[in-house]
């Protein structure tokens, strides 16, 4: 059975990825792109947060995801072969006014599938630890 605080970061994570996959294709064609890429750093976030809690290991509030990357590599190396740098800048940088901040569409789209791929690698771990 698996824990409710886990389950509730999991649901965070998903209800982000969701917010941006639907502005993603939204029937308008006007693309948020910042906020795509905002809501899929959200996303990773949470799931690689959320992995942590599987495996009991303490974070501090923080929106750097390679130093979560780097707690859940330590505890499966699988999490290494991740590239999220961009991601990261997405939890920030992107929110205040810059021309140079402004993602664009192959930005969003990568970092939803970036989101995707996160969340699919965290839903296969879960599964084998609660298998065993």
């Amino acid at each position: 059975m698996r824990d409710e605080y886990l389950s509730r970061w999991l649901r965070r994570a998903d209800r982000d990825l969701q917010v941006a996959e639907n502005e993603l294709h939204t029937v308008t064609g006007d693309v948020v792109t910042e906020a795509v890429c905002f809501h899929a750093q959200q996303a990773v976030e949470k799931y690689l947060k959320a992995y942590l809690v599987s495996r009991q290991v303490k974070f501090t509030r923080t929106h750097n995801l390679e130093l979560l990357q780097k707690q859940c590599s330590d505890s499966d190396p699988d999490f290494s072969i991740l590239e999220l740098t961009r991601l990261s800048f997405y939890a920030v940088e992107v929110r205040y006014p810059d021309e140079l901040n402004e993602p664009s569409l192959a930005d969003a789209t990568a970092s939803v599938g970036l989101a995707r791929h996160v969340k699919l690698l965290v839903q296969r771990k879960l599964a084998a630890i609660e298998n065993t």
